[in-house]
């Protein structure tokens, strides 16, 4: 992903008021954030903890996108839609998502089973152990990468078709 900035961030949004653009809080590692390793850019909000942004490189667009934390409890152990790790070091929740234009205006949404605090980046790049001799765990980590990304896209995707 390409660094972006606090303007960009406030400004690529396509779901969201003008009200939760000013409120929202960049996460605080920011500044610091290793760009090259991340698929997408999400974060929860810590003023407003069931809230979480997410943003992803659209057809060289930015886009953003306001998720809210489904309250409901998983009865199991949830597998993230996102990069489908099976191993993971973290809880998986529910998120919805406003669609863009007028279809979020009418109410609707899209939900998904994502990491808790959306690590599917760092989650990905976990050299994934021997399935089998001879078996290719780079290319392995390599193709976990590439379905986060698509598996993202898509996501993002249909939160657009909206618009």
């Amino acid at each position: 992903m390409h660094p972006i900035t606090e303007k960009q961030i406030r400004t690529s949004f396509v779901n969201s008021t003008l009200r939760e653009r000013r409120e929202l809080t960049l996460p605080d590692d920011f500044a610091d954030l290793d760009w090259d390793n991340l698929d997408y850019l999400g974060w929860r909000d810590r003023k407003f903890p069931n809230q979480g942004y997410v943003f992803a490189e659209i057809d060289d667009r930015l886009v953003g996108v306001i998720m809210r934390r489904s309250d409901a409890v998983v009865r199991r152990r949830a597998q993230c839609n996102w990069c489908e790790d099976v191993l993971l070091p973290n809880d998986v929740v529910f998120f919805s998502a406003r669609r863009a234009g007028q279809a979020g205006r009418n109410g609707n949404t899209l939900g998904t089973l994502v990491c808790s605090g959306f690590e599917c980046p760092a989650n990905v790049r976990v050299l994934p152990p021997p399935a089998y001799e001879g078996f290719d765990r780079e290319a392995a980590r390599q193709q976990r990468i590439e379905a986060l990304q698509l598996n993202v896209y898509a996501f993002v995707s249909a939160v657009l078709a909206g618009e």
